[in-house]
């Protein structure tokens, strides 16, 4: 069975997506509900999935609160409060419930690295630490040395980083690009409160043309650094449909796990999302 620890929704009337190009994300351009995601797993063996704030807005969490309190599919939710904050605490509790972490959408800042290096959001990291929620980094390839500078002040936070830190595949695996964030990613590997997310690598290769084997080299480094005991598997979807449809998604993921062991891929696959956000 696969906990997927990355899925989003939305509903545009309600909430737009001021990301999403019409024209160059076509098929992502369109509401996407829960009775969507049930249609696209079924007869897939995904036991639960985590929901994961798109937009850095506490409404759009407080409406996830309440889909994963009537819907047992939904782990929990990944949602959004500012982080810099100075009533962090009581913010929240007062979302509470399924709550299992925070993500602010960095990508979102004029200036990614400037934000989370700012000496307010290390204290929201903190208290996101005290309170055993984790802490997720939307930080791209460029970003994680910035990145690893902040995680190393929060050691009693774990922290989650989204979509292996967006390694630029579509440049090749022996490009200049694709050597730095291997850097990194070898660097940050060795902090020990950090796992890292196998999703979203569809979307780093060629959309309309990637087969498996492009993703290898990144999957090879991840498990070399942070090993099968810190990485979990998230789909990214509906955001993974830019590049294939759910099944084909997940399949390239399971096709670069064949050389593990049975209880390593289940790791990946399931305890570790288990583990990390406490949902037994």
């Amino acid at each position: 069975m696969i906990v997927d620890s990355h899925v989003h929704l939305w509903r545009l009337a309600d909430r737009p997506q001021p990301w999403i190009n019409p024209e160059t994300m076509v098929r992502i351009n369109r509401d996407f509900t829960v009775e969507d995601l049930r249609s696209t797993i079924d007869g897939l063996p995904v036991e639960r999935v985590v929901l994961v704030q798109v937009l850095n807005q506490e409404d759009e969490t407080e409406d996830y609160l309440k889909i994963a309190a009537s819907t047992p599919l939904v782990a929990g939710v990944v949602g959004w409060v500012d982080l810099a904050s100075s009533d962090l605490a009581s913010r929240l509790d007062s979302l509470g419930g399924d709550l299992l972490g925070i993500r602010h959408q960095a990508q979102a800042e004029p200036d990614p690295v400037a934000w989370i290096s700012r000496p307010e959001v290390t204290r929201g990291f903190r208290v996101l630490g005290g309170r055993g929620l984790v802490a997720e980094l939307m930080m791209a390839a460029h970003q994680l040395d910035a990145t690893e500078q902040v995680v190393v002040r929060c050691p009693d936070t774990q922290f989650v980083l989204n979509h292996a830190g967006k390694p630029p595949l579509v440049q090749g695996w022996e490009s200049e690009a694709c050597r730095r964030w291997a850097a990194s990613i070898t660097r940050l590997a060795g902090l020990g409160n950090v796992v890292c997310k196998l999703s979203g690598l569809t979307t780093m290769a060629r959309l309309d043309s990637w087969v498996p084997g492009d993703l290898t080299p990144a999957v090879d480094h991840l498990l070399e650094t942070f090993g099968p005991s810190r990485l979990l598997f998230g789909s990214d979807w509906p955001n993974s449909l830019r590049a294939a449809d759910y099944p084909r998604t997940l399949d390239a993921v399971l096709t670069n796990l064949r050389q593990l062991s049975d209880q390593e891929r289940h790791a990946i696959l399931l305890a570790n999302a288990e583990r990390v956000y406490r949902t037994y």
